[in-house]
């Protein structure tokens, strides 16, 4: 350091921190940490080539869009396509069915993983409760053909086994599969049976990381299994479950498509009707490709909003949230 009358000037022998010692630092940083960036490589390129560059399409939801004229040449309309969507007489229809059906699974479908992980993590024998994971999970893997199909051959009202059992005892049969009344049921009723083993993975990975030491400290204050799972688990496992409830209100305006349109009949157009296989109905079937992607695109805006009003909701109340 030269030293001058009144203050201290560096010398400008010492390094100082500029444009080429940050480069340094980060090239050392990416060689260092290379394995990881390649193995993280295929995920970031899928969410480039199928989540942003498809999000160039929203433009064509302002467009008379014409496969022959392409983005740029197809006529601009505006908002037309939203007007006609919100002026829509099956516009709030979809948004009833919609909206309930997710209800509906929100309130039924959502806390079932969490009492199922709490269930599982109490069973004591490793190879014992691996066995009943598996047959948790082998539904998951099922597609959505095999689900109805199967909910066909227990339900129908001339074929279904459980009509027959009705009949068998003396009731009358009872009909599920037209009937508008269980349409919401059955859905949710599907949905659990498929997903909710698979929903529990995330739940008991948060479980398998709570400290042992505090199961310890409320058996020595005398808490039964009960009142372990209530005062250490649960408390423990709060933010994973808000974050995952915040992710699904973000999904509340989307409904299976291919378990809708496999349930769906005439008789129950009414409560069947959703946004997803209007889209199909509208986009693909009968070729209309920007109002179909206007309606996705209010989709997303919905879902969008919901999220960042959970998201501060759970901020206000003291918790994480997403982000």
């Amino acid at each position: 350091m030269e030293k001058t009358e009144g203050f201290i000037k560096p010398s400008t022998a010492e390094p100082i921190l500029g444009k080429g010692t940050l480069t340094a630092r980060i090239r050392s940083e990416w060689f260092k940490n290379r394995f990881l960036y390649l193995l993280a490589l295929p995920g970031f390129i899928y969410f480039i080539v199928f989540k942003y560059v498809p999000m160039w399409g929203i433009l064509i939801s302002f467009q008379n869009f014409s496969p022959y004229l392409g983005f740029m040449k197809s006529e601009w309309v505006g908002f037309e396509h939203f007007h006609r969507l919100f002026t829509s007489p099956d516009f709030l229809l979809m948004l009833r069915n919609t909206f309930a059906i997710n209800l509906i699974s929100l309130i039924f479908f959502f806390p079932i993983p969490i009492v199922l992980s709490l269930m599982l993590n109490e069973l004591k024998g490793e190879k014992f409760k691996r066995i009943i994971q598996s047959v948790l999970y082998l539904p998951h893997f099922l597609s959505w053909v095999i689900i109805v199909g199967i909910s066909f051959l227990l339900l129908s009202q001339t074929e279904g086994i459980i009509n027959k059992l009705l009949v068998a005892i003396g009731s009358e049969k009872i009909d599920f599969l037209t009937n508008p009344n269980y349409f919401w049921i059955l859905l949710t009723a599907q949905s659990i049976w498929k997903e909710v083993g698979w929903g529990t993975i995330i739940f008991l990975a948060a479980i398998a990381a709570v400290d042992p030491q505090l199961y310890e400290a409320a058996r020595m204050d005398g808490a039964n299994r009960l009142r372990q799972a209530w005062h250490v688990t649960l408390p423990a496992i709060r933010n994973v479950t808000i974050v995952l409830l915040i992710l699904k209100i973000g999904h509340i305006m989307e409904v299976g498509f291919e378990q809708v349109l496999l349930m769906d009949n005439g008789a129950v157009a009414k409560v069947s009707q959703v946004f997803d296989t209007y889209v199909y109905r509208v986009g693909v079937l009968q070729g209309e490709f920007s109002y179909s992607t206007a309606v996705g695109m209010f989709r997303s805006v919905v879902g969008l909003v919901l999220v960042v009003i959970a998201n501060r909701l759970s901020k206000y109340f003291g918790e994480e949230g997403v982000y």
